[in-house]
């Protein structure tokens, strides 16, 4: 009863990442989500390489988004279906969909059309380029928005060409930007009663997440290039660095913590040192910085030194993997790693980023559902001749 969403309800018709990641926010702050999937399902749901969860339609990408919702199979080419969409926008207080803009219009379930049914609706459209401009009919995944929003160009070693994320970065800050739209758009309702359409642009939503990298290009003209490991604040003692048979990523931003820094390596000389007196110098002459830096790690490993830097409070970490950090006490202290059972067994899941005062929110309550395991719930609680319709016609 203390979720910040409760009493919410959604109809959630978004597939793969960008909207189910929206939806799956409000879902872990207790909002009532309906997904209305077709009768394949989401796609999401059988892209793993796993061949038995592929059959299943569970597979772990699917599963992590997922949460907390109901499922529902609705075929909306099919007027019966449709009809039975308008009975639930009339309890609804936001509709989301990620499809390419003009689909859901044609199936009569566009904005125009349900705010006819209920004038307070939220309704939100994520899509490539948003519902304007030139490429707004144009389709758009991921790695396309990653392509053309300049992440790319940015990310990765010069002598390489240009590097995606390591993971669908796009869809996440578009799912995570439209989750914040949604919210804003919720409070706004309560000072007007109005409803309104949130129109999310993947391009849009990358670009604002690269807001400094823009304005260090359109104030003082200067190309974007890659920079390897390299901190965007381009000081050189933020960066990654060999150390003994692995790597370490050092983070020394400040003047205390270089100091603290050369002083824990052994090496007070470097302070004294004219070609590093101030940061521009420093990074003038970083290729000689770094030859320092890593033949005073010499051989010792990053385990031996993480701990020496971290005692001298220089910020450091020595290279992680996921089956790494899952395992780490931090994450588990914190419930942002959260155990949900189901039918396959107990798994870990990743919750919230954040914790609400003392109620700390974000609570996965119950696994990704089997594809329309809550039809007839759903449909029985309209209480009308449209679900045994709706229910025959899928």
């Amino acid at each position: 009863m203390n979720s910040p969403f409760h009493g919410v309800r959604i109809l959630d018709f978004t597939r793969f990442l960008s909207g189910p990641y929206a939806t799956h926010q409000f879902a872990l702050q207790g909002a009532e989500v309906i997904k209305i999937e077709p009768p394949a399902g989401d796609d999401a749901r059988t892209i793993t390489v796993d061949r038995e969860l592929a059959a299943d339609k569970m597979a772990p990408a699917f599963m992590a988004v997922n949460s907390n919702k109901k499922s529902v199979v609705l075929d909306l080419k099919e007027q019966a279906c449709a009809d039975a969409v308008k009975q639930l926008v009339r309890s609804a207080d936001i509709v989301w969909e990620n499809f390419r803009p003009g689909v859901m219009d044609k199936l009569g379930l566009g904005f125009d059309a349900l705010r006819m049914i209920n004038p307070k609706l939220i309704y939100c459209s994520i899509s490539g380029f948003g519902h304007t401009g030139p490429e707004c009919a144009a389709p758009a995944f991921d790695g396309k928005i990653q392509a053309m929003s300049g992440l790319m160009s940015i990310t990765g070693e010069p002598e390489h060409g240009p590097m995606r994320a390591g993971f669908a970065l796009c869809d996440v800050l578009s799912g995570m930007t439209a989750a914040f739209a949604v919210a804003a758009a919720l409070y706004q309702r309560t000072q007007t009663g109005k409803g309104q359409h949130v129109d999310v642009s993947m391009l849009d939503a990358s670009l604002s997440f690269l807001s400094t990298q823009v304005a260090d290009y359109t104030i003082t003209g200067a190309p974007q290039r890659q920079a390897g490991n390299l901190s965007m604040s381009r000081k050189p003692t933020a960066d990654r660095f060999r150390c003994g048979d692995g790597f370490i990523v050092l983070a020394a931003m400040t003047e205390p913590q270089f100091q603290r820094l050369f002083q824990a390596l052994g090496r007070p000389d470097v302070l004294a040192d004219e070609r590093f007196a101030d940061w521009f110098k420093r990074y003038e002459n970083r290729g000689a910085l770094r030859e320092i830096i890593e033949s005073s790690f010499g051989a010792r490993p990053p385990s031996y030194w993480e701990p020496v830097l971290s005692r001298a409070d220089v910020p450091c970490a020595r290279v992680f993997s996921i089956e790494e950090i899952v395992e780490h006490p931090q994450p588990g202290s914190r419930r942002v790693l959260q155990q949900v059972g189901s039918d396959l067994g107990t798994h870990t899941m990743v919750g919230p980023g954040f914790h609400l005062g003392e109620e700390g929110g974000g609570v996965i309550h119950s696994p990704a559902p089997r594809l329309g395991q809550h039809t007839q719930e759903v449909l029985a609680s309209l209480g009308s001749e449209e679900p045994g319709r709706a229910a025959r016609a899928v």
